[in-house]
């Protein structure tokens, strides 16, 4: 079938099915958004109503040691996981190169052939730890995400050295364990704020479920009518994102965060060296609420491509997750069920997004 962007079945085969992703759909030509990817009103982002966070990045070399300077940065991670869910890091341990060679190294991985990436589409991938796909469920969404991905699963080293593709696989591990370890680091100050100590076998038991994923999103020519990814909030424990200097990322906030005007969405601005980190899911049930998953959406562009790089620090699927008792006696009642990690995420795994409504179920007498 020869692409036609006016229909809806061809725009579909030829982006989903043969795998050409928006990449491909770029590279044809286009001039305007096809209609499979306008989004309603309600799920767009305007840019001119949205603010820009304004908040320096937290300085996280200030946690080695003891006194003040650790004491000051703790209380800001923690009151950061406690309003927007959202903060960013500097002086992480993540190499500075390293992120660089990232950027690069997501930009040549999604310049390849096609016949390149297709290999890894769902249905004919040689492993299921490694998933080449578009948007987030094109056979379930209303209106398609204008980005292309390559969603890597991490069980152990040697596997990932045997399946994840050649060109990435060691770039990507070094950031991986690197980022990990700057992630135990934050969910020690986090859940010792609980009055929880964290072990070996718990963290192993919160984080044994490592994803990482190489997004692109294309230029776009009419960012307005679309978005790259829609709302939704990460399911996990913590999540460590690197975004490029093109920016895009939007977090909705609660309506009694006070910014001086009435607001939705608010802008994470690129940092130059720093690392976006926040709240998921599961740290907000565990926290029975004390800490916030925030939905957020990312931007388009018209000028030009943008990547990032989040890793997702999960529960193994076989978890159960509930709030930690320690918080439960001091609050005085859970606001949250026990569930089990892997049925919820293959609840989210098999929808459409629907922002932070999946974890509706994990509430207590929700309705």
């Amino acid at each position: 079938m020869a692409l036609n962007l006016d229909d809806a079945e061809s725009v579909f085969e030829f982006v989903v099915t043969q795998g050409n992703g928006i990449k491909g759909l770029v590279d044809s030509g286009l001039s305007k958004v096809p209609e499979a990817y306008v989004q309603p009103p309600n799920e767009r982002i305007d840019k001119e109503i949205a603010i820009k966070l304004e908040l320096p990045p937290l300085d996280l070399s200030k946690l080695d040691g003891h006194g003040p300077r650790r004491d000051e940065v703790s209380k800001q991670i923690i009151r950061a996981a406690e309003t927007l869910g959202f903060f960013q890091v500097v002086n992480h341990g993540v190499p500075l190169h390293l992120l660089e060679s990232l950027k690069d190294t997501t930009h040549k991985f999604f310049g390849l052939p096609r016949e390149k990436k297709a290999v890894y589409l769902a249905p004919v991938t040689p492993t299921p730890l490694v998933k080449y796909g578009t948007s987030f469920r094109p056979d379930k969404e209303k209106a398609l995400g204008w980005k292309d991905y390559l969603l890597m699963q991490h069980t152990n080293d040697d596997e990932a050295f045997r399946h994840w593709p050649e060109e990435i696989k060691g770039i990507l591990l070094e950031y991986l364990w690197s980022s990990m370890s700057m992630l135990k680091r934050l969910l020690h100050v986090l859940l010792g704020n609980l009055g929880v100590d964290l072990d070996d076998s718990m963290i192993d038991v919160l984080t044994g479920n490592k994803m990482i994923n190489m997004i692109f999103y294309p230029t776009c020519p009419n960012p307005e009518l679309t978005v790259g990814i829609g709302r939704h909030s990460d399911i996990g424990i913590l999540t460590s994102l690197l975004q490029d200097e093109i920016g895009g990322l939007y977090v909705k906030i609660e309506q009694d965060m006070d910014y001086g005007k009435k607001v939705e969405w608010i802008e994470i601005p690129p940092i130059p060296g720093a690392l976006v980190i926040n709240v998921g899911d599961m740290l907000q049930v565990l926290s029975n609420g004390k800490y916030k998953s925030a939905e957020h959406v990312v931007r388009t562009s018209s000028t030009n491509s943008r990547v990032s790089i989040p890793i997702f620090a999960m529960p193994i699927e076989t978890a159960k997750i509930a709030p930690l008792p320690q918080v439960v006696e001091k609050d005085g009642i859970a606001f949250y069920k026990e569930i089990v990690f892997g049925d919820y995420m293959n609840n989210i795994f098999e929808n459409a997004l629907a922002g932070k409504k999946p974890l509706d179920f994990a509430k207590i007498n929700s309705t």
